[in-house]
């Protein structure tokens, strides 16, 4: 029987390229999660809502939800729902990147800070710090971002009636740890419970 992996908490520094001043978060994670599972931190912590295709890419190799027309365009994906983040990453220094929607291109620099010890009364994933809220869904990228704000902010710019129609009020410097931790916590605590669920019923039916 192979030895049991104790896990260990990796330290995340997580900032948008391109955006100042910068849009960044400070998360824990355990070493064990998939990249799948990292992607789905990194919706909740940037505040995105996950329309749109995304990929990791770390030490040359792309990490994704492989499709089928990759193989036509010579794309080399490999499947991010089989892998897990210790496999990938092992140093502490160690930097990655996370891109999402390939039409925005918003590109996400992940550094490695630290590798910890679980404390025991935590939940992981966790949200230590952040600044900045994320830019809205399908704003056209750093560029659509800087004149999204630039429009909001001047009630005379011809597109600031069409800017707070089309997502309302915006404030680009809000951002609330405890939010995103209660949403961490929510979805990754029903899928633990889910998973624990359909543990219990294989082996049930195996006995």
């Amino acid at each position: 029987m192979p030895a049991k992996h104790n896990s260990l908490i990796y330290q995340l520094r997580v900032a948008l390229r391109d955006i100042e001043p910068a849009i960044w978060r400070r998360i824990q994670v355990r070493d064990d999660i998939t990249l799948a599972q990292l992607h789905r931190v990194l919706q909740i912590v940037m505040g995105w809502e996950d329309y749109h295709l995304h990929n990791f890419l770390v030490g040359g190799r792309t990490y994704s939800v492989p499709d089928p027309d990759d193989s036509f365009h010579e794309r080399r994906v490999i499947d991010e729902r089989g892998v897990r983040l210790r496999s990938v990453i092992t140093r502490v220094g160690t930097s990655f990147e996370y891109v999402y929607d390939f039409g925005d291109d918003w590109q996400h620099d992940i550094l490695l800070e630290a590798i910890l010890l679980p404390e025991a009364a935590a939940f992981y994933p966790h949200c230590v710090c952040g600044e900045r809220c994320g830019p809205p869904e399908d704003v056209g990228g750093w560029g659509g971002y800087a004149n999204y704000l630039e429009a909001l902010a001047d009630p005379q710019h011809e597109e600031h009636e069409q800017m707070l129609e089309w997502r309302g009020p915006f404030e680009p410097e809000s951002f609330s740890v405890a939010d995103v931790n209660r949403r961490l916590e929510k979805q990754f605590r029903a899928a633990r419970k889910t998973k624990t669920a359909e543990d219990h019923t294989i082996g049930g039916t195996l006995q």
